[in-house]
């Protein structure tokens, strides 16, 4: 599967249109029949403002998290270049899996053509694009000198300036910078059936290209540092000219609709569908998102707990206050129940699903086992999220299309 360059999705904030849905599934029953707030659709203006603000808040909070793991993670990096062996690659390897949960959580973020995925600067495709050729950047099985590490006539220079240009330059799956680049130069090609890759740490010492694979390791972590401290400027409340200024001076019914539009698509459109619907139906192991760490499971789990943060307004650093639900259970609150059972569902469910995720994803894995089932329990879970997510919104005079 290719990552999808999916637009972002028009939103329309107008309480007397009709109340539209682009999914697949069946619409869910407490969401179809929700109260007779959902017909006026109204909410508090002073709540909302409060919602808003804190919002803008937490996805701060939430980049400098992120940040912070991800500066912890290019330390370990660092020291794995300068001197390395197997414990300083295991260290590296462990601090990337560190950093890969704290960042996963703000994908709740994304959506709405904010600063992560603004259709002409959001650096989105540059942090987290995937799937991810292999022999783009580096050896592979059976092709000792494919990628740009071996190609010192094609690519004579390794820096942070080639690397953005490379990215994704002649198709989709060339992916060169993010944190799946890091992920393969520390992993290497899984090709294990059970198990993570196996990268040799003498891939940075004795091997070919030993200098120019570590160049570019070093070079791709600082560029994703720098595409992180630059989501976490936009959001910065001391800063100037930001993306926050203008997000928190739009009418709050428009900043609400981006908000519901980044979870309910992140939940639906992009968990459920493009990371777990696709791979099932597949059952292509090359659709697992974190394959060469098998770290997928894990990224599934903080993608849902990003979604559930914006819902409770609960965020990193201890950073609380009033979540959606807040505004959500003044319009109708048994909605605003069933949203929250939906998303305590949904995490549960994902919570179940046995790692490595690409074990379910076999021609020999049973659609009844633990792992299938698990996988298809918890993209109905997903979408019944999102059902009872689209009805909040209609609740407060809000229509969103999700897919």
């Amino acid at each position: 599967m290719q990552r999808r360059n999916r637009l972002v999705l028009s939103v329309v904030v107008l309480g007397t249109i009709a109340f539209g849905l682009l999914a697949c599934g069946d619409d869910n029953d407490s969401a179809a029949d929700s109260s007779t707030a959902a017909e006026s659709g109204s909410f508090d203006e002073a709540t909302a403002k409060s919602v808003v603000e804190h919002y803008a808040d937490g996805v701060y909070a939430t980049y400098q998290n992120s940040l912070e793991q991800a500066t912890a993670m290019k330390t370990a990096i660092d020291a794995f270049v300068a001197a390395p062996s197997q414990a300083t690659l295991d260290a590296a390897k462990q601090a990337w899996i560190d950093a890969r949960d704290d960042y996963g959580i703000s994908e709740a973020f994304r959506f709405y053509g904010g600063p992560i995925d603004d259709e002409k600067t959001g650096p989105e495709g540059q942090i987290n694009a995937w799937p991810l050729d292999e022999a783009y950047i580096d050896y592979v099985e059976g092709k000792p000198d494919s990628g740009m590490i071996a190609d010192v006539a094609g690519t004579p220079e390794i820096t942070a300036d080639v690397l953005a240009g490379r990215n994704e330059e002649g198709g989709e799956t060339n992916i060169a910078t993010g944190w799946h680049a890091v992920e393969f130069l520390l992993w290497g090609q899984d090709l294990s059936a059970t198990g993570a890759g196996t990268r040799p740490f003498t891939d940075y010492t004795t091997a070919a290209n030993a200098v120019r694979r570590a160049t570019y390791l070093s070079t791709v972590t600082q560029l994703l540092i720098d595409d992180l401290t630059s989501m976490s400027d936009a959001w910065d409340p001391d800063g100037t000219d930001t993306y926050r200024e203008q997000f928190l001076a739009e009418d709050p019914a428009d900043a609400l609709t981006k908000i519901i539009t980044g979870i309910g698509e992140l939940g639906r459109g992009e968990l459920a569908g493009e990371r777990m619907n696709v791979a099932y139906e597949e059952r292509d192991q090359e659709n697992e998102h974190s394959c060469f760490s098998d770290n997928t499971t894990s990224d599934l789990v903080a993608n849902e707990q990003g979604i559930i943060n914006v819902w409770k307004g609960t965020y990193p650093g201890g950073v609380t206050g009033d979540g959606l639900e807040v505004l959500v259970t003044e319009a109708d609150s048994t909605l605003a129940t069933d949203v929250d059972d939906s998303m305590t569902a949904s995490l549960a469910e994902i919570e179940k699903i046995p790692a490595p995720f690409d074990q379910s994803l076999t021609q020999e894995a049973p659609d009844d086992g633990p792992g299938r089932t698990a996988i298809k329990t918890s993209i109905d879970e997903l979408g019944t999220q999102t059902d009872n997510l689209v009805a909040a919104a209609k609740a407060m005079g809000l229509t969103i299309e999700v897919t």
